[in-house]
């Protein structure tokens, strides 16, 4: 990689916080004494995408909204802004990071959320990619472990080898994530892109999700009892 792209990849941005004191100080303890980059980039995968709870329903897309430390604070973010919070991490301690994006079908949602968009797509899932020996890998921190043993779907895992996507089909065979349309990878989040192509597919009037006085996790509970 040249050397202005590995400034590109490392350096902070307004919501890839690497040098904000609660993200370096989060991405060197999850970190610890790995001895590769890799060792790290699995340890930082495996917090961001345990640690930070799925919740879909509280979306704020302004700058501060999406800010690596604000979702690091709340505890619980959506796919791109667990995405945003990983690349942080990784940039905070030297590993190339950048955001990438697509569209996708039968992403795990609830009915509510399903009734509110009215579309089956969901545009701009968001996930990571990091450079590691010489190639980027993505990895997708979105669904913590206990959200997909609710929904028997099957955990994503990551080896900071090999690509982590959303496998086609869940636990019981049925037909999970659809990667409909990939949009590209980007140094920094392109969020007044997102905020458009919301507006327009979601009819979202601001930049807040009108789901935010619900409850996602009373919503799944509901949804996966046994």
């Amino acid at each position: 990689m040249e050397h202005s792209e590995q400034i590109e990849f490392t350096a902070p941005t307004q919501t890839i916080e690497s040098t904000h004191a609660a993200v370096a100080r989060f991405a060197r303890q999850c970190a610890g004494d790995a001895p590769s980059d890799i060792r790290r980039a699995v340890r930082l995968y495996y917090e961001v995408r345990d640690r930070v709870r799925y919740d879909p329903y509280r979306i704020d897309l302004s700058v501060e909204g999406m800010k690596a430390s604000r979702t690091l604070e709340s505890g619980h973010g959506w796919c791109v802004s667990k995405a945003v919070l990983l690349a942080a991490a990784c940039r905070a301690i030297g590993i190339p990071a950048r955001l990438g994006f697509a569209d996708v079908r039968n992403h795990l949602s609830t009915a509510r959320m399903r009734q509110r968009m009215a579309t089956d797509i969901f545009y701009w899932h968001g996930y990571t990619e990091m450079l590691l020996r010489g190639r980027w890998v993505k990895a997708t921190p979105a669904f913590n472990i206990e959200l997909c043993e609710k929904f028997r779907l099957l955990p994503l895992e990551f080896d900071g080898e090999n690509d982590s996507l959303y496998h086609p089909y869940d636990a019981d065979g049925n037909r999970h994530m659809e990667y409909v349309n990939h949009r590209g990878v980007y140094a920094d989040l392109p969020l007044e892109e997102i905020i458009t192509t919301f507006q327009q597919e979601y009819d979202f009037t601001d930049r807040r999700s009108d789901l935010d006085s619900e409850s996602f996790d009373k919503d799944v509970a509901s949804e996966t009892r046994q």
